[in-house]
């Protein structure tokens, strides 16, 4: 398990780097993928999915709006219309909660919208982030506040860990290793800013911008990958899906990258280019 685990991390961290480094439609489309891809599997987690090879009009309804969403994304430069396609959406749950009913309760509809917010919105975040100027250089935050923290705050647990964060949700998690995380992730972006980043961006003193901006994202990213477990206990099941050998699926694998995609983008606002 450990060597699949492994070599599943290399090639997703090689993967990483080329569509990132590609940005453009590569980038959109390997986002649309995965948005598709973590809408089935919390469709499916959510008992909302026909699980018969066919797709219910709730999961179509998704499936178009978050297509839309990203070609919307990728053809406009305007981000107040991604705002707009949101509310789009929405309108077209509640058309067919009204126009099929009494197929579909109230809870399924917002459970549906949810599952459209949670992996395909937030993960766009990733591509807006990188469409910003120096965005080939401010991504890379998102994945060091997530998978650089996850790394941390597992090393540190394992060899100082002795208080239990949430122990009814993760009995693993520790509050040292938390803290590990963080301030990992805090070096790293200090370390990145200081030397990739300043000699690009020579006018701006970004180091202390990408240490604020790696600590709140490895905070955001362990409220991710907590929630991501929240959602499993809650419907009784080990994994989202097997589509990464030795991690399970997209929900598995990215959901602290879900999380915290979207702080990165609004703190990269701030901080930057404010």
């Amino acid at each position: 398990m450990f060597r699949t685990r492994l070599i599943s991390s290399i090639v997703l961290v090689i993967a990483a780097l080329f569509f990132i480094l590609k940005g453009g439609y590569l980038l959109a489309a390997m986002l649309l993928f995965l948005s598709l891809v973590g809408y089935r599997e919390l469709m499916k987690a959510c008992k909302l999915s026909s699980g018969s090879g066919r797709f219910s009009s709730l999961e179509i309804a998704g499936y178009a709006g978050i297509a839309a969403y990203y070609l919307l994304m990728f053809f406009t430069a305007e981000r107040l219309y991604l705002f707009l396609a949101v509310i789009m959406i929405l309108a077209v749950f509640m058309f067919l909660y009204v126009f099929t009913f009494p197929k579909y309760r109230a809870e399924q509809i917002m459970c549906a919208f949810f599952n459209v917010i949670y992996a395909p919105v937030m993960l766009s975040c990733i591509y807006l982030v990188r469409s910003l100027p120096y965005g080939v250089y401010s991504v890379w935050m998102i994945f060091i506040s997530s998978w650089i923290c996850d790394t941390c705050a597992y090393a540190v647990g394992m060899l100082i860990g002795r208080h239990k964060m949430v122990p009814k949700l993760s009995p693993k998690k520790s509050i040292e290793g938390a803290v590990g995380g963080i301030v990992g992730s805090a070096i790293v972006g200090a370390l990145y800013g200081y030397f990739i980043v300043e000699p690009v961006i020579a006018e701006q003193n970004v180091t202390w911008a990408f240490v604020v901006i790696s600590a709140v994202g490895a905070v955001i990213s362990q409220i991710g990958d907590l929630a991501a477990s929240a959602i499993k206990r809650n419907h009784e099941i080990k994994d989202y899906g097997k589509l990464i050998p030795g991690h399970g699926g997209v929900m598995d694998r990215f959901d602290s990258v879900i999380f915290t995609a979207p702080m990165i983008y609004l703190l990269v606002l701030i901080l930057i280019h404010g």
